[in-house]
């Protein structure tokens, strides 16, 4: 369902679909990847890292990180166009977390997976009632 909403980058008012920026960055963003996926395209360059890319082609850092995270440029294709890992900055070339954070929130939830069923375990044992019978005879 359509909404009003404010374009991302010139915070414009716009219809909001399938897109988070208006039609004429849209159009300024398509314009960026031609430009980018151009010069990649040429065998020499198709090695080129990010700095490169955007030094030669003068398109935004994170506009080349948007269209690699939407699957438009493959990193599989171009060696080593990487992008900063979400947690700790580290160049990845898949996913959103390098290896070592990845690891890192995994050890986390099972910690707390541990902790919460030990947790479990003294309520259990907490909520067990015993009898004493005295008896006087």
């Amino acid at each position: 369902m359509a909404e009003l909403a404010n374009c991302s980058r010139c915070q414009a008012v716009f219809v909001k679909t399938i897109r988070d920026v208006c039609q004429s960055c849209y159009k300024e963003e398509e314009r960026a990847f031609e430009t980018v996926y151009r010069f990649l395209s040429v065998r020499k360059n198709r090695e080129a890292t990010m700095m490169e890319i955007v030094k030669a082609t003068e398109v935004n850092e994170n506009l080349i990180i948007k269209f690699i995270k939407e699957k438009r440029l493959r990193t599989s294709q171009f060696p080593k166009l990487a992008y900063p890992c979400e947690r700790c900055d580290v160049d990845i070339i898949h996913g959103r977390l390098c290896g070592d954070c990845s690891d890192d929130i995994k050890s986390g939830l099972e910690y707390y997976d541990k902790m919460e069923s030990q947790a479990n375990e003294k309520e259990e044992k907490a909520n067990i009632y015993y009898t004493y019978e005295n008896r006087k005879k």
